[in-house]
């Protein structure tokens, strides 16, 4: 099944696997730099990495500075998200992405999110602005 999607960062063509937050924020500083673990208490997904995934989540949380840190440890330790989707970016989130350099899409069809399971493998096109799940 392909996706329309807007892109905000291209340069990327990539097939991972998807990790999904259903719908819970996230804020970057949250996750362990060094395995890519999430740490947050009450998120569905603690304790797994964002390592390599395709992450599927609805919005960023906190300040610039933590989201810039928490991505920028991840980029350097190896363990970022290969590319996020993500519902309703907001400015901190995007500016992160781009410094980055982790394509970040969005404005999916609204039914995106409730089609894919977390574990499904996502090919992401951000170039071209389409997203497949196998």
């Amino acid at each position: 099944m392909e996706d329309t999607a807007e892109p905000f960062r291209g340069s990327c063509h990539t097939e991972s696997q998807c990790l999904t937050m259903a719908w819970d924020s996230v804020c970057f500083y949250l996750v362990e730099p060094e395995s890519g673990s999430m740490t947050e208490k009450g998120l569905p997904l603690k304790g797994r990495s964002v390592a390599g995934a395709v992450l599927l989540f609805p919005t960023g949380k906190g300040s610039s500075v933590v989201q810039l840190d928490g991505l920028y440890q991840l980029v350097k330790h190896g363990v970022a998200p290969r590319a996020m989707v993500v519902q309703s970016p907001d400015t901190v989130l995007v500016a992160c992405a781009v410094i980055m350099e982790i394509p970040l899409v969005t404005k999916v069809d609204a039914t995106f999110h409730e089609r894919v399971s977390d574990g499904q493998q996502v090919a992401v096109e951000a170039d071209e602005g389409w997203l497949v799940v196998r």
